[in-house]
């Protein structure tokens, strides 16, 4: 399929680098053609690790958000002070997760019971939302004698989900000793893939981190997140686990590790029925964690986590004073010091609620894993604090074979149910409702189109510049008919804003900015620069950050969405950002006296960049996009969608707005779109769905604008007519 083809590499290899480059140098005679030519910041040793600058500069936000955070929680020292701390924790939770839907019938249906040595299975399925399948298993020992303790299981990012023989080890100890144990598969793993193939019988995004970042862009986009999904499964679980009558509801605990750790510390900190919660291997900080491997899969990051308050610590601490353990190995990628320093911060609470002993933290000398050592000292935790003594040693037990925790008849919950819901289809229908109220609003485009102005910019994380730095200029070429000059610029924070400047003999007293998601570099081989350069334009080609010497390009969705993820934390977006940028750049141009227009161009993932800038910015007169996005609404709409589109996307964008009403507010000021692509990178054809161009003509209209806005179907790669055009 050719979805799947989106997850290769989109990079190039050196060897192509050189020969085009050569090519080109051939062909045209042009001294500066090759990317090591142009380089402008590559021989600065002050900026020698700028292809990490996105980050860098993310990092640094997140940075200053905790270093507020901290400065609280010094000041906490009263019951009545973390009293209020944990009324406040539970609240900022619930918004950057919820709303949670309501509960509706779970319809539990046991679909196979398994007797094994002391205990029995009972793979169960339920819905956690009407028609939203949960396949999972009650592990209950034999010969119970009145209401036992029961815990729920939660899995990490293994494709079998509790089946792995490492949960296993965990799961059928803990039965052995007593404990009714409910495992659950999460959403993307075990029997419930979100991208099943019924023909291969396969999933076309085969790991589950990969299924989780690619549901969870679209999750995000609409204002919701993928750890809202698998919260809900896991407080619908608790109710199922209150309807056996084997249960005692005073005595119910929950752990997991890795992912499934994650799980633990969402559904603890948010479920009261807990009492006892053990997560494994996922606790650290959020300082440590971005120092580190940096913000990892889609349901370990909230909307606006760090800018609304909140850190890992607040998961534990909104518990107290339950009994909690945390449980960590000191090689874990997940940093031991950050584990190290949350404890500590979370010990105060403990300490003052007179608890201290109820809180506790293990380690073990050993990578990311279930330890014996660790697995001991969990199971004799919720011995004592279930009220379930016994001898807490680790018995080596025989893995089930598949075929006994098979909950559906086929193996998958999507070929098993003629209509099963998945992650994607319940988002699609939250989308939908948000599509309909933005078109109702759009009914009134001269009260809707300032509103959404401003949702913009706050959604966007967009600044104006509060200073302009003077440009640094670092190398010349002399070409026929102009020159290209090589400068820096320093943008928000510490990291610098490469530019190549192509100024003609001649000067017509306007400028253009062009945009390339390759970078600078791109923008010169593609021509683009040269064109315009030889009209007796001005341009700049900057690499943004992300882009050319400033940043990784795309690779692959995972690398993509760890900058995105940072971004989203901190109340930004990549897109809000590079935007900065070119308002920085349109006041470089704005201080030579010759200018007195400045146009912007942008190609492919750059045009939302460039409508953001030009929304924010009206010194840019005209915009040019090629190939730009239709609309947010596609990418989320639309079960597959090209992952090089994520770095334009705006977390809760589509509650408030979708990228045809931003062109539509660029009126009256000239718009010209060219082969607007489809979520999956594909040319959009004159007599496809014409909605969202709909709404841009419209807006223009109201302007009396009419002839300024032009949109062209397949046009041929020479754009020199539809540059020629847009310019005149």
């Amino acid at each position: 399929m050719k979805q799947i083809s989106y997850f290769l590499i989109h990079n190039r290899s050196k060897v192509l680098v050189s020969v085009t480059c050569i090519l080109f140098f051939l062909m045209t005679g042009h001294r500066a053609a090759c990317q090591d030519d142009l380089s402008v910041v590559s021989h600065w040793l002050q900026y020698s690790d700028d292809s990490n600058a996105l980050y860098h500069c993310l990092a640094d936000q997140a940075y200053s958000e905790l270093g507020k955070r901290d400065s609280i929680i010094s000041h906490l020292t009263t019951l009545a002070d973390w009293r209020g701390r944990q009324k406040w924790e539970k609240k900022t939770l619930m918004e950057i997760i919820g709303p949670f839907p309501g509960k509706t019938a779970l319809h539990a249906e046991i679909t196979r019971r398994v007797n094994e040595d002391g205990y029995m299975i009972e793979d169960i399925i339920y819905e956690s939302q009407p028609g939203f399948y949960v396949t999972s298993s009650l592990f209950i020992p034999k010969g119970l004698k009145g209401k036992a303790p029961a815990i729920l299981y939660c899995s990490g990012h293994t494709p079998s989900s509790y089946r792995d023989p490492d949960y296993q080890q965990v799961i059928i100890n803990l039965v052995k000793k007593g404990f009714i144990v409910f495992a659950f598969d999460p959403i993307g793993q075990g029997e419930r893939l979100q991208y099943f193939n019924k023909q291969t019988g396969k999933s076309t995004i085969e790991q589950p981190s990969e299924q989780h970042a690619y549901f969870g862009m679209q999750a995000f986009i609409t204002g919701s997140s993928l750890a809202r999904y698998m919260i809900w499964d896991g407080i619908r679980a608790i109710d199922y686990l209150l309807t056996r009558k084997e249960v005692d509801p005073s005595r119910i605990g929950i752990t997991g590790q890795s992912g499934g750790g994650t799980q633990c510390a969402y559904i603890a900190a948010l479920d009261d029925r807990i009492y006892v919660s053990a997560p494994s291997s996922y606790i650290t900080s959020f300082k440590r964690l971005i120092q580190a491997i940096g913000p990892q899969d889609a349901e370990q990051n909230l909307y606006h986590e760090i800018s609304s308050g909140i850190d890992q610590a607040d998961l534990l601490e909104v518990r107290a004073p339950k009994p909690t353990l945390m449980i960590t190995t000191t090689r874990d990628f997940f940093p031991i010091q950050g584990s190290v320093e949350t404890a500590k911060e979370v010990d105060k609470i403990y300490q003052t609620y007179g608890k201290q002993a109820d809180f506790r933290m293990i380690e073990d000398d050993a990578p990311h894993e279930w330890t014996k050592k660790n697995r001991e000292a969990m199971y004799a935790f919720f011995q004592k604090y279930l009220d379930n003594p016994g001898n807490p040693e680790d018995i080596k037990i025989t893995p089930l074979p598949d075929s006994s925790l098979q909950v559906t008849p086929t193996g998958q919950v999507s070929s098993a149910f003629d209509h099963a819901e998945t992650a994607y289809t319940l988002n699609l229908k939250d989308a939908q409702k948000d599509i309909q109220r933005l078109q109702k609003e759009r009914g009134n485009l001269p009260a809707y189109l300032p509103k959404i102005l401003e949702e913009c910019k706050r959604l966007s994380g967009y600044q104006t510049p509060p200073i302009y730095h003077q440009p640094v200029f670092t190398g010349r070429y002399d070409e026929k008919g102009y020159v290209i000059e090589k400068h820096f610029v320093k943008g928000e924070g510490s990291y610098v804003i490469p530019y190549l400047l192509l100024i003609p003999e001649n000067p017509n007293g306007k400028a253009v900015i062009c945009l390339n998601p390759d970078g600078k570099a791109a923008a010169i081989k593609n021509g683009d620069a040269q064109w315009f350069v030889k009209k007796g334009f001005t341009v700049i080609a900057p690499d943004l950050l992300g882009t050319g010497e400033m940043g990784r390009g795309y690779q692959n969705l995972r690398q993509s969405t760890l900058h995105w993820y940072l971004a989203m934390l901190v109340g930004k977006s990549i897109v809000g950002i590079q935007a900065e940028e070119v308002t920085v750049l349109v006041h470089v141009l704005n201080q030579f006296n010759h200018i007195k227009q400045v146009y912007g161009l942008a190609r492919g993932t750059m045009c939302p960049v460039m409508l953001y800038a030009a929304a924010f910015d009206k010194n840019i007169q005209r915009i040019c996009l090629i190939k730009p996005l239709s609309s947010y609404r596609a990418m989320v709409t639309n079960l597959y969608y090209d992952p090089r589109f994520v770095d334009g996307a705006v977390a809760g964008s589509l509650r408030y707005y979708d990228l045809p009403d931003i062109e539509a507010a660029l009126a009256p000021r000239k718009l010209t779109i060219v082969d607007m692509v489809n979520e999956q990178y594909e040319p959009i054809q004159e007599n496809q769905d014409a909605s969202d161009i709909s709404i841009v003509k419209k807006g223009y209209r109201e302007k009396d604008a009419g002839g300024q806005f032009n949109i062209t179907y397949g046009e041929p790669e020479d754009t020199a007519g539809i540059f020629d055009r847009w310019i005149k």
